[in-house]
Formats: structure tokens, C-alpha cells, sequence
């Protein structure tokens, strides 16, 4: 008898004493095999601990899995810890579900894991996050010949599918509303221009950031300070490592001279929530003693308290889109770009 672990379909028809076709028929088109036969395959089958035909082998035979891969260079649980990620993962979802299709998580973090993680994943196509310093993730992901897009417009290879958001003038329009409500004496609480660097930084650091969305969500806020005659030396950079204690440690060094900031420009949402967490507990109103605007439009910023102001990426659009490239449907041609909106809630108002 074959061993229970690797029992397979031709060892249950040597069993029953039927072809290898016949047993597979029992299986996959029971109403053509008499009842007899059926039943001493199904017998078989039962005796050798045989649990039926691959599923999964048979989808890939077929050519379709109906299912997405979504794939980043981080943990896993950064599809659940993360404000944005988690924020895009339930949108894809959303998608998927309304298609009867699955999603499949993939962690590329691992240089020694990558290539088996992305050729094992049984999934019709690829949605790859952080492309960014992952140039092994989108080797690996070709090298499969699946269809693919990035949710990334920064990567120095333009010939990789991207969809990004216009993260230039998304910046410019939230410098502006605080310029335009009186503001002159702003800040910059910036997501990673680097994997190490944490505290003040200069413009040529930051022009220079390893990541083209903090550089460029940067460039656009300076863009609305030259446009109103506000030097950009006069607003100081605070480079956190996207969590609470480097953002607590960057206001802290913020607020510690006489020169506080009226206003701060946050380049991401949770960056911006933990922010005004901070000023609360330090005494700080907000808006009334500090402004803050935050930049990615996650569901939990207008159930903040107060409700955040902030420049809002069209996810539903960016899921649609990937989605529909990954399930072999409209490829995108080299760089999409959508626009953002600004959304004005509860954070941002006249300086005293």
C-alpha cells in the first residue's frame, strides 16, 4: 500500500482494480461511472486515506486560479498593522469578493524566501506595494511571466507597470489651505528619506530621500512656500521611522525651542494622528494652537478625534485598476498617475 502521506490517484486505482481514468472520473464525473464502480473507488480511496484530486493542480492545468497576489517587501503583518496597506488590502478585498475572487498575501521581506514565496503563489497575477528598494521582488515576479502592476511611480525602471498618485501636487494642496488660512511658521513631519535616518534633516537630505514619495510629497509642499514668498528654510524637516516613538521623538525636539510651528505638515495620516496625540497630551490645542494636515485618506482619520484633515489617494480607483491588471484584464501601459482631493475636517483653522 502507498504510503498515506503520498497517495495519489493512480495508487487508489491499482486499489479498486479500475483504469486511472475511471478513477478520476469517480471524482470529476461521478454521473458517467456505474454505481458499483464508484463505490469500490470510493472505498479505495477511504482505505488509502486518499482526500481527492488537487484542486489547486487542476485550476493550474486549466490556466486560472481566479485568485490576486498581493505582494510587498515587509512582514506580513504589515498588511494589517499599516494605516495605508491595511486601508488598500480592504479595498482589493472589496473587489475581489464582488468577482468571486481570492487574494493571497505574500511577503517578499526574506532575500532567501523571495523567489520561492512569489513562484509558489498560486494566484492568476501580482499587486506588488513598496517597489522601492524591492528590485529583487519585481525580478522575481517577471521571471514568473504573470501579469503584474505597481502600486509605485518612483521606481528608477520605467518600464515596470505603475499606478501611483500625483504625490507633488497632493502636497502642494495641503500647504496651500494652511498658507491660505494665515499660516507662515510650518513644519514638516516626513515619512523615511532612508531605512536609519531619524530627527532634523536638510533640504538637500531630503531632495536626495532612498523614497520618491517622501521626496516628492516634500517638493510639493515647498512649491506652495516659494509660491507665497515663505522660504523653505524657515520650515524645519522631522524624518520619523513611520511609528509613534520616532514621531513623538521628532515633536518633542519640534516644540522644545521658543519658535514653535503654528502648523504641521504630516506626510502620512498616521503620522499625523500620533502628532496630534502628542500636542494633546502636552497641552496643545488643535487647531486651535496647532494646525496639522496628514496625507493618505485612511478610514480612520475622519473617525479621529478631532476628525483629520487630509490629502486623500483614491483607493478605490487604485484598487480597481490593479485588480483588474492582475486578473489579466487592462494591462497599464507604463505610469498611471491619479489625483488626490484635499479633505478638510476638524485640524486645520486660522492661527491665533
Amino acid at each position: 500500500m502507498a504510503e498515506k502521506g503520498l497517495v495519489r490517484l493512480r495508487d487508489v486505482a491499482r486499489e479498486a482494480g479500475v483504469s486511472q481514468g475511471t478513477a478520476s472520473n469517480v471524482f470529476n464525473r461521478p454521473e458517467v461511472v456505474r454505481d458499483e464502480v464508484r463505490e469500490r473507488v470510493l472505498q479505495a480511496a477511504d482505505k488509502l486515506g486518499y482526500g481527492g484530486p488537487s484542486v489547486t493542480g487542476r485550476l493550474l492545468r486549466a490556466g486560472r486560479v481566479n485568485a490576486v497576489g498581493v505582494a510587498a517587501i515587509e512582514p506580513l503583518s504589515y498588511f494589517f498593522e499599516d494605516l495605508w496597506a491595511r486601508h488598500l488590502l480592504a479595498e482589493i478585498s472589496d473587489i475581489c469578493d464582488a468577482q468571486g475572487a481570492g487574494v493571497a498575501l505574500v511577503s517578499a521581506l526574506s532575500e532567501e524566501r523571495v523567489d520561492w514565496n512569489i513562484q509558489s503563489a498560486v494566484v492568476d497575477g501580482f499587486i506588488l506595494l513598496c517597489v522601492e528598494g524591492g528590485e529583487r521582488l519585481v525580478e522575481t515576479t517577471r521571471a514568473r511571466k504573470l501579469p503584474y502592476v505597481a502600486l509605485a511611480i518612483g521606481a528608477a525602471d520605467t518600464s515596470i507597470p505603475a499606478i501611483g498618485v500625483d504625490n507633488v501636487g497632493g502636497a502642494r494642496q495641503a500647504a496651500e489651505h494652511l498658507i491660505g488660512l494665515g499660516h507662515k511658521r510650518l513644519a514638516i513631519l516626513s515619512t523615511q528619506i532612508n531605512d536609519s535616518h531619524v530627527g532634523r534633516a536638510s533640504e538637500a537630505e531630503m531632495r536626495a530621500a532612498k523614497y520618491s514619495t517622501t521626496r516628492d510629497r516634500a517638493i510639493g509642499y515647498w512649491q506652495a512656500m516659494t509660491a507665497a514668498r515663505i522660504e523653505i528654510s524657515s520650515a524645519p524637516i522631522m524624518v520619523t521611522q513611520e511609528d509613534a516613538k520616532s514621531t513623538n521623538d521628532t515633536m518633542a525636539a519640534l516644540f522644545s525651542g521658543t519658535e514653535r510651528p503654528t502648523a504641521i505638515l504630516a506626510m502620512s495620516d498616521k503620522i499625523a494622528m500620533w502628532a496630534v496625540d502628542w500636542l494633546m497630551r502636552h497641552g496643545l490645542n488643535v487647531p486651535g494652537d496647532v494646525s496639522v494636515v496628514g496625507f493618505d485618506g485612511v478610514p480612520e482619520a475622519a473617525l479621529a478625534t478631532p476628525k483629520l484633515t487630509t490629502v486623500q489617494q483614491p483607493m478605490k480607483a487604485i484598487a480597481r485598476l490593479a485588480v483588474e491588471a492582475a486578473l489579466g484584464g487592462e494591462q497599464v501601459e507604463g505610469r498611471r498617475v491619479l489625483e488626490t482631493e484635499l479633505v478638510v475636517r476638524e485640524t486645520t483653522a486660522p492661527p491665533r
